[in-house]
């Protein structure tokens, strides 16, 4: 298996830490940013294979990142998007929805469950 390169952006340093270790274990390699302003900037000098946001950043958020990405020329505007969030309401994830990401984990989330996302996403 090839390495799959993932852009990481999220501004909690201890979830960054879990979510990097878990991937890195299976073999990802991951690029962490921790605002959502530069994961543009990552996003606009490389290639990725998937992109993870947490909803809310700094700077910009994971849908507003989203929104940019799907609406710009850039190498990775069709990629996958997990969009990782404690905001569960029906608006939220039709915000997300209408911004472009692909699917939606909701905080507190398993690791685990993140790993099956990501691998189920890589194969499509």
């Amino acid at each position: 298996m090839s390495a799959y390169k993932i852009l990481l952006a999220d501004d909690e340093l201890a979830l960054r830490f879990l979510l990097t270790e878990t991937l890195s274990d299976e073999g990802y390699l991951i690029t962490e940013v921790e605002d959502g302003q530069q994961a543009i900037e990552q996003l606009s000098k490389e290639a990725y294979d998937l992109i993870i946001l947490d909803y809310m950043m700094p700077e910009r958020t994971g849908v507003e990142v989203c929104s940019w990405l799907r609406q710009s020329d850039n190498v990775n505007k069709d990629l996958p998007v997990i969009l990782l969030t404690a905001k569960a309401l029906e608006k939220d994830k039709e915000k997300a929805k209408a911004a472009g990401v692909t699917t939606y984990i909701v905080k507190p989330f398993s690791p685990l469950q993140l790993l099956d996302t990501v691998g189920q996403l890589l194969q499509r």
